[in-house]
């Protein structure tokens, strides 16, 4: 029983590793989109989410295998669920926002 709930806090944890890798870049890319430079916001981001991801797959995973694939499998699942609650209304598809006139 302990090493099933062992595996269920490591799939939850990958989860929550998943939602908070996934919500930070969707908050990059709405900052970096807006800032003069872009790309220190996209390389700060990457090596700030990349360094946490790898850690915390290091830690939870203690070297076996079944605990980083699932921890994968939770990081994974969270993807599609901060893909979902990310995406644009179906008022915003229909009318997408026009770009500034920048030459006439």
């Amino acid at each position: 029983m302990n090493e099933t709930l062992t595996l269920c806090f490591v799939w939850l944890s990958g989860g929550a590793l998943g939602a908070i890798f996934f919500f930070s870049l969707w908050w990059t890319v709405r900052k970096a989109t807006a800032s003069k430079q872009p790309a220190a916001w996209f390389f700060g981001s990457l090596i700030l989410r990349m360094s946490l991801a790898l850690a915390w797959f290091y830690f939870v995973s203690a070297g076996d295998w079944k605990r980083l694939l699932l921890c994968l499998l939770g990081f994974v699942m969270a993807r599609l669920v901060v893909t979902w609650i990310t995406r644009p209304s179906k008022k915003n598809k229909n009318h997408p926002e026009q770009e500034e006139r920048h030459a006439s």
